[in-house]
């Protein structure tokens, strides 16, 4: 979480709690008691009236208002489009986050933006579930850097299995695919999400390599086909 994040969120707690410790809000941000004081501190400083000490506890003295957003239509609509997508295509984890999120922003907005609505959508009703059925758990070992077993099937039926390194998550056409270092092949691969039977994560993390990284493969594509 971003500092700014947090102490967004260390604001939203005390506005709707009476009495809240540093270990409290610790807990519930995962981070140190200490990071909390600093929190605290910086907020005060910054003009937001909190009262209390360490080992007591804190509260707000009075309400604080989070000023209004300020996007423009083009801006709202593009906020708007971007959670329904992901909400729809991006796995449970995401779908769940971005409808919170959504939330959260028309909280915030003016008056004047609140009844505002994209008329672009993304309905999830005619979707291939399967698809999508590994989502949360390879952008999980991605982001973890954990090592996975694919059985996959490729576009003429051949079935393997497979021990990759997976890097990254690509939307391409209406389909999910894994960028990964495939150790069979010894090269970067493609694996379309909706050809994988089973994904089982080994509960081993792999090194950053030079040459097998993300970025190495963007490189390499925009040396083949130039620069986007």
């Amino acid at each position: 979480m971003r500092r700014a994040d947090r102490l967004f969120q260390i604001v939203q707690i005390l506005r709707h709690r009476r009495l809240t410790t540093a270990k409290q809000l610790a807990e519930r941000l995962e981070v140190s008691s200490r990071t909390i004081y600093r929190d605290i501190q910086d907020l005060c400083l910054s003009g937001i009236p909190i009262e209390g000490e360490a080992g007591v506890g804190y509260l707000l003295r009075q309400e604080v208002n989070v000023p209004p957003l300020m996007f423009n239509e083009q801006e709202l609509e593009a906020i708007q489009v971007g959670m329904r997508m992901v909400q729809a295509q991006g796995g449970h984890e995401l779908a769940s986050a971005a409808k919170q999120a959504m939330i959260k922003v028309e909280a915030v907005l003016p008056e004047r933006l609140k009844a505002y609505q994209s008329l672009m959508f993304a309905p999830d009703f005619y979707r291939h579930d399967q698809g999508f059925i590994f989502l949360d758990l390879l952008r999980k070992s991605a982001r973890e850097r954990e090592y996975i077993l694919l059985s996959y099937q490729d576009v003429n039926q051949s079935c393997s299995e497979r021990r990759v390194r997976p890097l990254a998550l690509y939307y391409w056409q209406g389909v999910w695919t894994l960028l990964a270092w495939c150790e069979l092949r010894d090269d970067f691969r493609n694996f379309r999400i909706d050809r994988m039977s089973s994904v089982l994560p080994l509960a081993s993390h792999f090194p950053h390599a030079p040459g097998q990284e993300m970025p190495d493969y963007i490189a390499m594509m925009q040396a083949q086909h130039g620069e986007c």
